[in-house]
């Protein structure tokens, strides 16, 4: 791939509030869109808030916001990563349009979407509303110096060596939410365990849940926490 499949995404507003307190970027999972995430916006929205989700381009005929796992190399993903967290500056920047500040703003997703969310929000380090993580975890800086591949680092494609996490910034107190199935096919749980580590380094306060099961999917559980964080941020 050598063009970002994602210049032309665009940012749909799927609950709009009336001079809203709090807006909710929700970035979707690899092959849903954009609109398949109104159902769960309306589920976690309250009164006060918008929930905007940016829409992804299509690689190899599937909306998706990079190719292959979150897991693989950088270098895999690219130019394809860079334009999804330039998708996600943007629906940001339309949040910022609404006159909510960042403090106000919760960077959310699901699966390759969650995995998308927490990644900008480590390398946009600052005071956010919160970041919610559904099923995913970190992508990463760079490439470990041992490119073994590593049996507990598998996912979709196989099993993949470790990253760096190399970040700048203060989440300053930010409340952050991962989230997973104790056997999630997709992410493994020492992916999520260093990401909870290394977003709690950057300052963020960090609560991470494992469900029992390998269901890759949104429990009501989830659900609640977000509701109380949307709540708080009314207060």
């Amino acid at each position: 791939m050598t063009t970002d499949p994602h210049t032309e995404s665009s940012v749909q507003t799927l609950v709009s509030a009336d001079s809203p307190h709090t807006v909710v970027v929700f970035c979707h999972g690899r092959g849903a869109t954009a609109a398949s995430l109104e159902p769960l916006a309306r589920a976690i929205a309250r009164p006060g808030v918008t929930v905007l989700a940016p829409q992804s381009g299509t690689i190899q005929g599937v909306p998706q916001w990079y190719p292959n796992s979150f897991l693989a190399p950088l270098a895999a993903n690219e130019p394809a990563l860079s334009g999804a967290l330039a998708a996600v500056e943007r629906a940001v920047g339309d949040a910022r349009q609404l006159g909510v500040a960042d403090s106000q703003v919760v960077l959310a997703g699901f699966s390759q979407g969650a995995c998308l969310a927490a990644e900008y929000a480590a390398r946009n380090a600052r005071r956010w509303g919160g970041v919610v993580a559904l099923s995913g975890g970190l992508i990463g800086t760079g490439e470990a110096d041992d490119a073994t591949p590593q049996p507990e680092l598998a996912g979709a494609g196989g099993t993949y060596a470790d990253k760096t996490f190399d970040y700048s910034g203060d989440l300053a107190g930010t409340t952050v939410f991962l989230g997973c199935a104790e056997r999630d096919p997709h992410i493994p749980l020492v992916r999520l365990e260093r990401s909870a580590e290394v977003l709690a380094e950057l300052g963020g306060d960090v609560t991470k849940r494992v469900y029992p099961g390998s269901t890759h999917a949104v429990v009501d559980d989830e659900v609640q926490f977000v509701h109380e964080l949307l709540d708080y941020l009314a207060c």
